[in-house]
Formats: structure tokens, C-alpha cells, sequence
């Protein structure tokens, strides 16, 4: 009985490597995705940028997709 809990152990620990690996990975592109539409946000606003203004919103549609990646992985790491 201990051999099994022990193999189960074993096959559990690199699907929990995998998944610490995958949130690391999100998060450092939600940071990068992020200082992205700050800035061409910013050049927006502050210079009336219209081009900025447009690579913004893609920034922000693209760190939406991040945020729902981000929140499925969470939740399946909360189950566990």
C-alpha cells in the first residue's frame, strides 16, 4: 500500500512542477503584456497618439486572454 502512494506521489509531483512553471510563465507575460499597454496607453493620453491608442487596446485584449489562462490554471490548482 505504501509502494502505491508513493508512485502516486511521484506522478503527482511533476504535473505540480509543470503547473508552478506554467503560472510563473503567465504571470511574467501579464507583467510584460502589461507594461506594454501602460506605455502605449500613456503616449495615448498624453500626445494624442492615435497608433499608440490602437496598439493599446490590442495590449488589452491580449492581456484579457492572460487573465482567463491565468484563472483556469488557478482553479485547477486550487482543486487539488
Amino acid at each position: 500500500m505504501q509502494t502505491l502512494k508513493h508512485r502516486k506521489y511521484y506522478i503527482c509531483l511533476p504535473i505540480l512542477i509543470l503547473n508552478y512553471h506554467i503560472m510563473k510563465e503567465l504571470i511574467e507575460k501579464i507583467n510584460a503584456e502589461f507594461e506594454t499597454f501602460s506605455t502605449e496607453a500613456s503616449q495615448q493620453s498624453e500626445k494624442g497618439n492615435k497608433a499608440a491608442g490602437t496598439r493599446a487596446r490590442k495590449s488589452a485584449l491580449e492581456l484579457s486572454k492572460l487573465f482567463k489562462d491565468f484563472r483556469k490554471v488557478s482553479v485547477e490548482e486550487s482543486k487539488k
